[in-house]
């Protein structure tokens, strides 16, 4: 059997939260003056540490919370007032949310079947959908008698089976091993080409952020903090929040002096100096000096071999062998700083790790820094 589209000819599926807001009982605010445009076929990823807000926004997509103030609609529909079962959306969740009692087949076919679907189309829909995820050979076995990741594809294939205007899941991947997360992340990477709808995605994993979205709301308290492409928000993050939570390891920050001399910028950390590239001082928000914070991402930071004025001088702590690179852990001047050193880069002898205690110089490239607003924490460095 082809591993065909399973979509019947497609509505366009957008999703669009205008001003959307949740407040619970004891003027509790889990989610502000949210705005968004998903587009047809997009995959969006709602990303951001417990209790953001993301799981409540999904939820409010979904009906299975109320929208407080502002308004949702998909496609043209409004949809605040619509039950969830009118509302043409599938949503797969964390803990799988499986039958126990009936076998992978029925849990599958279960939605259908309430639709009074025929035999024959909910047969074909159910061994499609089994195909695309190769769980043919569960179809006849109870949940309990599979692992975590065929649960979680169970799960997927019961949504998939339903032909959803709007994909929704909920951190489906957290409760799996890491092998296993990996394999499920590439998955649905497929799947989401081969099933041709819109996802709306909740982690609170930026990797499986970075990996999965076309577009990634990064959100914070109820607000969010950034909309943008994988490369944009680790390219450009609009503020120190977003900094230190897309990549891996996060970036390195720190408070500093930007000064200007003779049309030039610097910053001043820890007693060293920095020349800002021209690139970085054309985009500067502002021209003035004083506090800000600098940043730059582990993997950006140079090692020397001597010292100089632009350099800093560390001990490392720690040394993290990854096989194809280190994760250095120093200390300067009680700042810890992390670096990510290709082994390749590294002398011979540094190649198997390097030592505790052992004392090395390093940089920060003028044209890799980030630099942020010390009070607002805004990025001064404009795309």
């Amino acid at each position: 059997m082809a591993k065909a589209a399973l979509l019947r000819s497609h509505r366009m599926a957008y999703v669009t939260l205008k001003n959307v807001k949740k407040i619970y009982p004891g003027k509790v605010v889990a989610v502000q003056d949210f705005n968004l445009e998903i587009r047809d076929k997009e995959f969006v990823v709602l990303v951001g540490p417990s209790g953001c807000g993301k799981s409540t926004t999904l939820r409010m997509i979904a009906g299975l919370e109320d929208i407080t103030e502002g308004d949702l609609f998909i496609g043209e529909e409004r949809m605040n007032d619509v039950a969830p079962k009118d509302r043409d959306i599938a949503m797969v969740f964390q803990n799988y949310a499986l039958y126990p009692h009936m076998t992978v087949y029925e849990n599958m076919a279960f939605a259908l079947k309430l639709r009074r679907a025929p035999k024959a189309e909910i047969d074909k829909k159910v061994r499609e959908a089994a195909e695309i995820l190769d769980i043919t050979s569960y179809l006849d076995r109870k949940p309990k008698a599979l692992s975590g990741g065929q649960r979680q594809r169970v799960a997927i294939g019961r949504a998939i089976v339903r032909e959803p205007q709007v994909f929704l899941m909920d951190e489906p991947l957290s409760n799996l091993d890491a092998k296993l997360r990996n394999q499920m992340r590439a998955e649905i990477i497929k799947l989401r080409h081969r099933i041709d709808t819109t996802f709306v995605y909740v982690t609170h994993d930026q990797t499986e952020a970075m990996t999965l979205g076309d577009r990634i709301v990064i959100m914070k308290d109820g607000f969010i903090q950034q909309i943008g492409t994988p490369q944009e928000v680790f390219n450009h993050p609009a503020n120190v929040f977003v900094a230190g939570f897309i990549g891996s390891p996060q970036m390195n920050l720190f408070d500093a002096q930007l000064r200007k001399d003779d049309e030039k910028y610097f910053v001043e950390v820890a007693g060293a100096s920095f020349a800002l590239s021209e690139r970085i001082a054309a985009k500067l928000r502002r021209d003035s000096e004083g506090e800000v914070i600098v940043g730059i991402r582990p993997e950006h930071i140079r090692i020397c071999a001597q010292e100089g004025d632009d350099t800093m001088s560390a001990a490392v702590e720690v040394s993290e062998m990854m096989g194809s690179e280190i994760h250095l852990h120093l200390r300067a001047q009680d700042k810890e700083i992390v670096l990510r050193v290709n082994t390749t880069e590294l002398p011979e002898a540094y190649r198997a790790g390097i030592p505790y205690g052992t004392q090395l110089h390093f940089t920060f490239p003028g044209d890799l820094l980030h630099l942020f607003d010390k009070e607002s924490q805004k990025n001064l460095i404009g795309e």
